[in-house]
């Protein structure tokens, strides 16, 4: 008997479909089943604005959940760091796929680096976190809200509204605009948002097919995200808080198979930081409780140092 085709929910960007359609061809290789795209319209590709004042990123998540849950759809893909770190009954992740490049990306007319942009140039971001962080590298830079898709963003640059912007490397790669990256940032030092890279097929829990997502999960990409969320969602941080958090894995270090976790809060206006960094057995964030450990000892010392006292987090009166 031939299975129907999965519908897979997506936003409707250029972007979105490209991570959607590539989950689908993995489905498709793993299954034998046909995949149908479903292109759905969230309140954050119609609001304009900061995207913090408009509740986060997670105003791209919410018509996506709702409509996997009245059954328009069977699963969903989402940018990892766009989902809200608060479980929703009767949703779960049901997969990882591999993980793209973390980094984020600075693409600047005339193939100028951070370090070579003139004093006071003009660099847009939406993100509260790349805010600071390019204040805290560059205190001279006139650093102004942005919202649109990648290439409404690289267009902005092209007409010289803006001098640069800075953008997620994963979704360049993804769409073929790497050829506008001038400079990168080492996530080891310029830690990116909880996920970032990763894609979160989202499902509801009952639903028998979940149990086939694991063939398209990366075992490497699930550590890594998860653990990241764990921080965040013990932080409980709030939309317009500045936090990064990066965990990659150190096959090369003397504990082979060891995985650093930096996690590091900033002042909004990028003056002061709280930094933890953490050395950690991979096979200790294997799972979800020792995530959820590992996070629970790096938030309370990043709240011990006074992380608190610089941003909005909910977690810092536990």
């Amino acid at each position: 008997m031939t299975l129907p085709a999965l519908r897979l929910g997506t936003r409707a960007s250029l972007l979105a479909t490209t991570q959607s359609g590539t989950v689908a061809d993995a489905l498709r290789a793993a299954t034998g089943r046909e995949v149908e795209l479903v292109r759905i319209m969230t309140d954050g590709d119609v609001l304009t604005g900061p995207l913090a004042q408009l509740g986060g990123t997670g105003v791209f998540v919410a018509a996506l959940r709702d409509a996997l849950l009245r059954g328009e759809c069977d699963l969903v893909v989402h940018s990892m760091k766009d989902l809200p770190t608060a479980a929703v009954p009767g949703l779960a992740i049901g997969a990882v796929p591999p993980r793209a490049p973390v980094r984020d990306a600075l693409c600047a007319r005339d193939g100028l680096t951070l370090d070579a942009l003139p004093h006071g140039a003009v660099v847009g971001s939406g993100s509260p976190r790349r805010v600071a962080q390019l204040l805290s590298a560059r205190p001279d830079l006139d650093v102004r809200g942005i919202r649109g898709n990648v290439d409404t963003r690289l267009r902005k640059v092209d007409d010289g509204e803006y001098d640069a912007v800075v953008l997620a490397e994963a979704g360049l790669t993804r769409i073929g605009r790497t050829d506008r990256i001038t400079d990168v940032f080492d996530a080891s030092r310029w830690p990116t948002s909880a996920g970032q890279g990763a894609l979160a097929v989202e499902v509801r829990s009952d639903d028998p097919f979940a149990a086939d997502l694991a063939a398209i999960s990366d075992a490497d990409a699930e550590i890594t995200a998860l653990l990241e969320r764990a921080v965040l969602r013990r932080l409980e941080a709030g939309c317009a808080a500045p936090v990064g958090i990066a965990a990659r894995l150190d096959a090369d270090a003397s504990d082979a198979d060891a995985v650093t976790l930096v996690a590091e809060v900033y002042a909004l206006d990028g003056a002061r930081s709280v930094r933890v960094e953490r050395s950690l057995p991979r096979a200790a964030v294997a799972a979800d409780g020792g995530r959820e450990d590992a996070a629970a000892e790096v938030v309370a010392e990043l709240l011990g140092r006074g992380a608190g006292e610089l941003a909005d987090l909910v977690g810092s009166g536990r």
